[in-house]
């Protein structure tokens, strides 16, 4: 399935730190949802510390933040306490969000080729339709980018 700018967002459920997540369930909101390759590691603990650093104002602009990867729930719910994360965490271990997003790339580390998530952010508008997306993308300054576009939609 391939996504697009301007068209409904895939809906799905997943188990969440909140209990279960429904994208549905979320309609007449801005939701940010950011893919993210691993729990506990440098750039992806400091991507979800700049969304949680921006998160009240995030709120201001009427947004809410999901972050996802493939790690299991008890994981995610030690990496949100020790970082403090004010959103829910949604675990994805049967990638099944992940594909219907269109995140999972073969990348290389150490010099071997692994299946893993490409670091994306998807911009979903009140009406549940996707109106940006940012994949392959580097930590710094993107939240603030997020932000900008989350408070256009706003």
């Amino acid at each position: 399935m391939t996504i697009a700018i301007d068209s409904p967002a895939p809906t799905f459920t997943a188990p969440s730190t909140d209990g279960e997540f429904s994208l549905e369930a979320l309609k007449g909101q801005i939701v940010v949802l950011y893919f993210y390759p691993k729990d506990n590691t440098p750039g992806c603990t400091t991507q979800g510390q700049n969304f949680r650093d921006l998160h009240a104002e995030f709120e201001a602009a009427g947004a809410r933040i999901f972050g996802i990867s493939r790690d299991t729930l008890s994981s995610h719910v030690k990496f949100r306490e020790k970082q403090e994360f004010p959103f829910a965490l949604i675990a994805d271990p049967d990638e099944k969000v992940c594909e219907l997003y269109g995140v999972m790339k073969m990348k290389n580390m150490y010099g071997k080729q692994v299946r893993g998530i490409e670091r994306s952010t998807f911009l979903i508008d009140a009406d549940g339709v996707l109106r940006k997306e940012w994949r392959g993308l580097k930590v710094p300054g993107h939240v603030d980018a997020v932000l900008a576009a989350a408070r256009e939609l706003g």
